[in-house]
């Protein structure tokens, strides 16, 4: 995922794309960051999951901030949020579709043996081990509570 990134990166530059190119390098300095902090801590380099993890979370930071510009009525920085998240998310795994998300959840509580609401856990955690960075597990959340109640 690395090198994919970094190949980006340069295609933007070659580009002159300056959105792609910013938001790419915000992207790498953001593993390197996390790199060193592993390294300090005498850990490994950061893997492929932690990688969908901080990608996961900069979509997070740009949704929010998106809906602060359009509250603000700036509706150029929101474009311009939504315009990274869309670059952020080219470099994640394809997310679930809602029918998918749904038999997951359903297999996830069946798996877990889950039958009540104090179970909500095991099958997020189980859901999350299995599908790191491939759905939206507030959604999922909500759906299994559903399923539970």
């Amino acid at each position: 995922m690395r090198d994919e990134i970094s190949a980006a990166l340069k295609q933007a530059m070659l580009d002159q794309d300056k959105r792609r190119t910013s938001t790419l390098r915000l992207i790498s300095a953001a593993i390197k960051d996390r790199d060193i902090a592993a390294r300090g801590a005498g850990r490994d380099p950061v893997s492929r999951d932690e990688i969908v993890e901080i990608l996961t979370r900069m979509i997070r930071q740009r949704q929010e901030s998106a809906l602060a510009y359009e509250e603000g009525n700036r509706l150029d920085l929101a474009e311009q949020e939504r315009e990274e998240i869309g670059i952020i998310q080219s470099f994640l795994p394809k997310q679930l579709d809602e029918a998918q998300l749904h038999s997951v959840c359903a297999e996830a509580v069946k798996q877990t043996g889950a039958n009540g609401l104090r179970d909500i856990g095991k099958c997020m955690q189980a859901l999350k081990a299995r599908y790191p960075g491939r759905m939206d597990f507030g959604k999922a959340s909500s759906l299994v509570k559903g399923m539970l109640t």
